[in-house]
């Protein structure tokens, strides 16, 4: 056996060890019994700290430097297990066994102070995972800047300063669309109540007309939607308004965007760095796309429509068109997963200025909320409510996911990209999606994007879907003329 092909064997144990632990993770957040917490956490504890030792172990350094890649595929495959290696060894065992105990815990205290209104009883244990993790974050920097080192565990290559100049040159154009439409008479929404049953089955309906193979997969409920697993099981999760049917059914179209992604990577590539996404940014932009582009598009909200008055009969809306503006309904909200495409980015353009002076030490855990509900004020113009409308509504700092935000606006900038290349390579998108057939636009993504998982870096990834360089002005473009007609601007 070549060094090359022992490398692979070990990474494809390792990798299946990982997908144990997502599976684990999924579990927590869908049937795990609440007083399992701190045994869950215990439990993670163990796998991860397995993992680390796996991912850092001496061997894997010999066998790299004796690896010769068969392809170019191969040469991916190295270049990511050289990456996850170095990573690896720079950050201590007994940091990364305690990242994942708090963490696991920290989710669950974060799930109850949300539920109780109650930000007091999060701070202690949110304290913790930011010490955690900027000590983390000083490992992997290794002198360098600690939160450019988190954000290369999701989006590789990219710096906070790159970041940062992309969202200076977004937010005029957004603010000014923003406040164009505000100006206008909103559409009127849905209106009536909705069975939550009838709702998950339309939502199974709905994901398996963007492609997900639900023979690979499931779809549950959870607090907050995610999508988790590669390959052969892939899971997603939604929840249910009993108002709001909208709330559930893009929220799967949206992890549908995630999961399609993962079941249409190349099979060869399966429990190998290659056998996911190249980022989260990347993967972000496939559940852009499927939600916003493609779902939320005049001519599948058509289709939505029928089905729609189909279940539930009556609900406030007259015709399709009137359906179409209560979808893309621009309004004042303070969830950044039920954020309309205008002002979506807004929400993640505060998390990231958060985050950062979090990870630099300029702003305490405790001084959060405050903090957070000065700046909401400031980019909103009106004050939140109540802590899980502000700084307890999403997940991601309980679990130690600093750096991860940002991601979500590169995804709609990439999903702009990708926009501009699939209208002009699929003629009759438009019928299509109004009889309901995502296989042109879903079939195209699978084509030039997912199949190759992680075989490109990032930016490669989208040029190379997209044939042209990476720009916000395909997206605010799109934002401007589709938002410029609804709201006749």
């Amino acid at each position: 056996m070549t060094a090359f092909d022992a490398l692979m064997a070990y990474q494809r144990e390792t990798s299946a060890l990982a997908q144990i632990a997502g599976r684990l993770g999924w579990d927590q957040e869908t049937v795990m019994p609440r007083g399992a917490a701190a045994q869950r956490g215990a439990e993670m504890a163990a796998i991860q700290s397995v993992l680390h030792a796996r991912r850092s172990a001496p061997e894997v350094g010999d066998w790299l430097a004796k690896a010769e890649a068969p392809d170019a595929a191969g040469q991916a495959q190295l270049r990511e297990i050289r990456r996850a290696f170095d990573r690896a060894r720079k950050v201590p065992g007994d940091l990364a066994k305690r990242l994942a105990q708090v963490t696991s815990e920290a989710q669950g205290k974060w799930a109850a102070a949300r539920a109780e209104e109650d930000i007091a009883a999060f701070l202690p244990v949110l304290a913790e995972v930011v010490e955690l993790k900027r000590e983390e974050g000083a490992a992997l920097a290794a002198g360098g800047d600690v939160y450019d080192a988190m954000l290369d565990d999701y989006e590789p290559g990219i710096t906070a300063a790159e970041i940062a100049a992309l969202f200076n040159a977004m937010r005029p154009r957004l603010v000014a669309l923003r406040a164009a439409v505000l100006e206008k008479p909103a559409p009127a929404g849905v209106s009536g109540t909705f069975d939550a049953e009838v709702q998950m089955r339309l939502a199974r309906r709905v994901a398996q007309v963007f492609g997900y193979d639900l023979n690979r997969g499931r779809l549950d409920k959870a607090v907050h939607p995610f999508s988790s697993g590669s390959g052969s099981d892939v899971r997603i999760t939604t929840r249910t308004s009993l108002t709001d049917p909208f709330n559930c059914l893009y929220s799967t179209i949206h992890e549908t965007g995630h999961a399609a992604y993962e079941q249409g990577i190349d099979p060869a590539y399966a429990l190998t760095p290659l056998g996911q996404g190249a980022s989260m940014g990347v993967h972000e932009s496939q559940s852009r796309i499927y939600e916003n582009q493609l779902g939320r598009s005049r001519a599948f909200t058509g289709w939505l429509f029928d089905e729609m008055r189909g279940l539930f009969g009556a609900f406030g809306i007259a015709d399709a068109d009137a359906f179409y503006a209560a979808v893309n309904r621009v309004h004042k909200g303070y969830i950044r997963t039920e954020a309309d495409e205008v002002q979506y980015n807004l929400h993640i353009m505060l998390r990231f200025d958060l985050e950062r002076a979090l990870m630099a030490g300029d702003l305490l855990p405790g001084d959060l909320e405050a903090a957070w509900n000065d700046r909401f004020a400031a980019d909103f113009g009106y004050a939140v409510d109540k802590p899980s409308n502000g700084c307890l509504q999403d997940v991601h700092w309980s679990v130690g996911l600093f750096g991860y935000f940002p991601t979500y606006a590169l995804g709609n900038v990439y999903a702009g990209c990708l926009y501009q290349a699939l209208r002009a390579a699929v003629p009759g998108l438009d019928d299509q999606l109004a009889a309901g057939d995502t296989l042109g636009a879903t079939r195209w993504l699978r084509e030039n994007l997912q199949r190759h998982g992680g075989l490109h870096l990032p930016r490669e990834t989208i040029e190379r879907a997209a044939g042209a360089a990476v720009s916000e002005q395909p997206l605010l473009d799109y934002l401007e003329a589709k938002f410029g007609a609804l709201y006749r601007l």
